[in-house]
């Protein structure tokens, strides 16, 4: 999958990631949370960024940020340099503390905005979390890791943090809006519930088809485009039906297309068929889920990691995989033409 697009219009919203290099700590102790707080809020009021969300992961942080300048590369250029040189010289080091460039996803804001905040706020207890809610809020509550704190009690709030924007949708910076946010955040806990990052389109957008057509209008009313959004653009338009690509992939490896789609049907072509739905066709788990035979997202999710996990063991898959994927690329150019 190419990178998310890096298309940028006043007020987006965006959910971005990085990691640090080689999948080091970027965080040591909580000296350098604090300090990366504090290099955080400096480079918010500069670039008159909005942060709503944030989770601080040992080798990883997480930020939920709306734009209304419009620019979120100069913010995140900031923002990384100065974290960067303060953790270098703390450590008597040198070089890149992070794993290449951000990553940052356009976020649907009326459709997707709570539940990327939830899996923001939820980050530090895991996907496997047993956690009771009443263990689970003492751990999240007591502790600057996550942005949580401050919107389950105002005595905790952080003069950086926007909060009324995600507790706006429960009517406001109120008692009981908390309770709202703190009872819709624990449905995470309670049941198994989409990945937001899982939802996005091959550009990097999280959000309705509604929203991804009008991040394309967005596009196409510019005079300029760089070579980065034209190719974002050729994803969003997504000339590849799933259709076609199920019909062109059951050819290419030889295997009966109704069988490829049955439920109940488990086969590593049929997982790489997954992979390339998601990839080439910019579909979600949930909608390749429905397309093969009705199956629960997360039996998406296990089948491509499986897939992924299985091409790292054996290079022989790798190769076959890539194969694959650069014929039916060949095929999608084909289209465009």
């Amino acid at each position: 999958m190419s990178r998310p697009l890096r298309i940028q219009y006043p007020y987006a919203y965006y959910h971005v990631i990085c990691r640090g290099n080689e999948r080091r700590d970027i965080f040591r102790d909580d000296d350098d949370r604090e300090t990366f707080l504090y290099l955080l809020a400096r480079s918010l009021r500069i670039y008159e960024v909005q942060l709503l969300s944030y989770a601080l992961m040992p080798n990883h942080f997480h930020l939920l940020v709306c734009t209304p300048k419009g620019n979120l590369s100069e913010f995140m250029r900031h923002f990384n340099i100065s974290y960067t040189g303060a953790f270098n010289r703390k450590y008597e080091r040198s070089g890149h503390l992070y794993q290449g460039r951000y990553k940052a996803f356009l976020v649907d804001k009326d459709n997707y905005l709570l539940e990327v905040s939830r899996y923001i706020h939820l980050n530090p207890l895991g996907a496997q979390s047993r956690k009771s809610l009443r263990e689970a809020r003492r751990e999240l509550s007591n502790t600057d890791v996550t942005s949580l704190p401050g919107y389950l009690s105002p005595a905790k709030q952080k003069p950086f943090v926007h909060y009324d924007t995600i507790l706006d949708y429960f009517d406001g910076d109120s008692s009981a809006s908390r309770r709202a946010y703190w009872k819709f955040v624990s449905e995470g806990l309670k049941r198994d519930i989409p990945d937001p990052l899982e939802q996005r389109t091959a550009a990097g957008i999280i959000g309705t088809e509604e929203f991804v057509e009008s991040v394309k209008r967005e596009l196409e009313g510019r005079k300029t485009l760089s070579a980065r959004e034209l190719s974002g653009l050729r994803d969003l338009e997504q000339p590849m039906k799933p259709d076609y690509l199920i019909d062109r992939f059951s050819r290419l490896v030889m295997v009966d297309k109704e069988g490829l789609i049955r439920k109940g049907k488990q086969s590593m072509e049929r997982s790489m068929l997954m992979e390339f739905l998601y990839r080439l066709c910019g579909m979600t788990q949930p909608e390749i889920g429905k397309l093969l035979g009705g199956i629960d997202y997360s039996a998406v999710s296990q089948a491509r990691k499986r897939l992924h996990l299985k091409m790292e063991q054996d290079p022989r898959l790798s190769s076959r995989f890539a194969e694959l994927g650069a014929e039916l690329s060949a095929q999608m150019s084909s289209l465009k033409i």
